[in-house]
């Protein structure tokens, strides 16, 4: 009999599948991986005739260690993320990693009728996702699966992606002291901008990644 990590670990692999299957039929390139490092070698093989890599703030994509692989390999890499930069810098950099060849993002929420659901503060990221780059993967673990409506997904984005992201990025909201939304109208929201990708962009070639493993918020 199989134990109850491995029955846990079939669960979430038929979710997966089940969002992957869902995705494939509306156009998006989408892939099933078992584990990080699976995705990690697909975005690696991917990246081959890429000159500029572009980063969307993904903690999915950090945890996974592509960047410094990326960089090994010569890869020009756009990351608005390190401290050093200055406010201008980072804009400069988000404006570049629009028209990168290869642009790498987290998601939000995935339902699992194959809608990519997001929420973005400053609008490079969502944007940058569905026109621009020459290629745009997205990684999506287990943890961002919504069986429900893209509505739902919303609703999950806002209680468990949103106020750890605001902590983490050091803003004065209230969901970053309390850890729970209030739809606040604080100067700092991150909630700002919400995306909901239901069908492939026409002229973007997006490959959607769904990992069962747990990644980022």
């Amino acid at each position: 009999m199989a134990t109850t990590e491995e029955l846990v670990q079939w669960t979430h692999e038929q979710k997966c599948q089940k969002a992957v299957e869902s995705l494939g039929k509306n156009g998006f390139t989408a892939r099933y991986c078992a584990t990080t490092q699976e995705a990690s070698d697909y975005i690696l093989s991917e990246a081959g005739d890429a000159v500029t890599v572009g980063f969307g703030g993904s903690m999915s994509i950090a945890g996974m260690g592509v960047e410094a692989r990326l960089r090994d390999l010569g890869k020009q890499i756009l990351n608005h993320g390190h401290p050093a930069l200055s406010l201008d810098e980072r804009l400069e950099i988000m404006r570049s990693q629009l028209t990168c060849d290869l642009f790498l993002s987290g998601c939000n929420a995935l339902t699992l009728s194959g809608e990519l659901v997001n929420i973005d503060a400053t609008g490079n990221r969502v944007g940058a996702m569905f026109f621009g780059p020459r290629k745009v993967i997205i990684v999506a673990g287990r943890n961002k699966l919504v069986d429900g409506t893209s509505q739902d997904a919303i609703i999950r984005v806002k209680n468990h992606a949103t106020p750890p992201n605001a902590k983490r990025l050091n803003f004065n909201t209230p969901c970053a002291r309390t850890g729970f939304c209030s739809n606040c109208n604080s100067p700092e929201r991150i909630c700002r901008i919400a995306t909901i990708i239901d069908r492939k962009p026409r002229f973007t070639d997006l490959h959607v990644l769904v990992v069962n493993a747990d990644l980022g918020f």
